[in-house]
């Protein structure tokens, strides 16, 4: 989705998904080492809890998100925070800015994410860190087994895993740009949908009320085997991270 359809979903967004990327924010700020008085740049800030679990940790917190209506929803949760609109590929900010970088689920959605690494290399001081997440391949996910069904029913072909989603990919992403890896893991992360209307709300994310009611059966269906004794639904995902340092110039 563009920066406009994610601004229209933000607050389903942040009710639906806001949480769910908890895991990852925590491996990342145990691995960079961050905490009181850290300067972090949250890269895809999105709804602003990773800026919210940032200054609960003592950190300065500061985001950007390239969609207003996130931007608005991340500034009225953590009003203490600087949050911009602005390109993860052409940060507002001077060299040296931060001691750290974050992106959660966000490198890969820029369309070219040598160029968000090397931005937010670019603001990181020598020495910092730079520390990105993002979903792990499809294939540890029960939500892409939903979406494959959806797929399947519509005679579309499920969406590939990108390079950054298998193994060894932000590894490899980061080493090229120059960086030393120094942590990188697998975290899981659990989804957890209240009811029918909030799984196909979730799943279907960003579609119309048509769009939800013809899908709503095919989804229903495939998230039986993840449906719990309470009547909601439990499902069990992974996240793939890596922490980089900023070589010393």
């Amino acid at each position: 989705m563009d920066d406009d359809r994610w601004s229209a979903v933000a607050a389903d967004w942040a009710r639906l998904w806001g949480r769910f990327a908890g895991p990852a924010r925590e491996a990342l700020v145990a691995a960079a080492a961050i905490g009181p008085g850290t300067r972090v740049l949250d890269v895809g800030c999105g709804s602003g809890e990773f800026l919210r679990l940032l200054q609960e940790r003592g950190a300065r917190a500061t985001g950007i998100d390239d969609a207003p209506g996130m931007v608005e929803i991340a500034r009225s949760a953590v009003p203490s925070a600087e949050v911009r609109v602005g390109d993860a590929l052409d940060l507002p900010w001077p060299y040296d800015s931060f001691d750290a970088v974050v992106a959660v689920n966000a490198l890969e959605l820029t369309g070219d994410p040598e160029l968000a690494l090397a931005e937010a290399m670019r603001v990181t001081v020598p020495g910092g860190v730079v520390a990105v997440a993002n979903w792990a391949e499809g294939a540890r996910n029960d939500v892409d087994a939903i979406e494959a069904a959806v797929a399947e029913a519509y005679e579309e072909e499920p969406s590939p895993d990108g390079p950054l989603r298998l193994p060894g990919g932000l590894e490899r992403l980061l080493t090229a740009a120059g960086l030393d890896v120094v942590a990188s893991g697998t975290v899981p992360a659990v989804w957890e949908a209240a009811d029918e209307d909030a799984l196909v709300r979730g799943i279907l994310l960003g579609e119309d009320d048509a769009g939800l009611a013809a899908a709503a059966p095919v989804v229903v269906a495939a998230a039986e085997p993840f449906r719990t004794a309470g009547g909601g639904y439990r499902l069990v995902n992974a996240f793939r991270f890596a922490v980089g340092r900023v070589p010393v110039r």
